[in-house]
């Protein structure tokens, strides 16, 4: 991670979604190093950030969750405009959409404009996925079988930690090769592009697929942060208006810290997709 000595990195916005606080797989830590590490104009929250599914199983809340959303306002107190989008684990956030709380606005979804003038939709994205949609009591039970593959993911890098081999990911394996997971995020992202260009939209920001991605389709600035349960990516806005996917989990990490410490070195901090 970036060492707290050094001053944090000021971008024009920052983007996250899918933290699920209230869950054991939330990666409170390495979000509370990213925030600290971090400052902005302003800051959207993208959906799933208290994982209420999870609470009403099982109730998880360490002094890391408190930690997290005492940043968050702290943020916000000092100048940073918070928005929050909540998401389908969070849903129950919705009954205060359009109401602000100081510098906090929480919104269903809303329109960014980036410095170079492009317009990005900015919404979870869970309506277009039609599982959440039409069968609820299956999505809830696609939940569960991943956290069930999070807690077989965690005992298969137990034993590659042991062996000195690098983070691997069960459940991002199986969206990648597995026919109908593929189709579902292609679908997904097909969806979210038409929405955008209905919307007079040049681009589109998202989060629900747990799955970080900045590209092109179809003439549409198509972007999703991911997630903080395992990518661990954020998007950033930089004061011309690009777009960039921080991994946190990077080793380029440690690379960029050097190149923070002279910047006289034209170097980025790390990209994505």
């Amino acid at each position: 991670m970036l060492s707290p000595s050094l001053p944090p990195r000021h971008y024009r916005s920052i983007f996250i979604s899918d933290i699920h606080l209230g869950t054991k797989r939330a990666q409170t830590a390495k979000l509370l190093d990213f925030l600290k590490a971090t400052e902005s104009d302003q800051l959207y929250i993208v959906g799933d950030f208290i994982d209420s599914w999870s609470l009403r199983k099982a109730w998880h809340w360490d002094q890391l969750h408190n930690d997290v959303i005492q940043k968050l306002l702290r943020k916000a107190r000092k100048g940073t405009k918070l928005v929050y989008i909540p998401g389908n684990h969070d849903e129950n956030f919705r009954h205060f959409v359009n109401l602000r709380f100081g510098r906090v606005a929480v919104l269903r979804e809303t329109v960014h404009v980036a410095a170079n003038g492009k317009r990005y939709l900015v919404l979870h994205g869970d309506k277009f996925d039609g599982v959440v949609r039409f069968a609820p009591w299956l999505a809830k039970l696609g939940d569960t079988a991943y956290e069930f593959s999070m807690s077989l993911n965690a005992g298969v890098n137990r034993v590659r930690r042991l062996f000195r081999l690098p983070y691997w990911s069960l459940s991002a394996f199986l969206k990648y090769r597995v026919k109908k997971a593929v189709e579902f995020i292609s679908h997904f992202e097909d969806a979210v592009v038409r929405e955008a260009r209905m919307r007079n939209c040049q681009g589109v920001i998202c989060g629900h697929i747990h799955t970080p991605d900045d590209r092109d389709i179809d003439g549409i600035h198509y972007l999703n942060d991911g997630d903080w349960v395992e990518s661990c990516t954020a998007l950033v806005e930089h004061a011309n208006g690009s777009f960039e996917i921080i991994d946190w989990n990077s080793p380029e990490l440690e690379q960029a810290e050097t190149d923070h410490a002279h910047p006289d070195r034209d170097r980025r901090l790390v990209a994505a997709g």
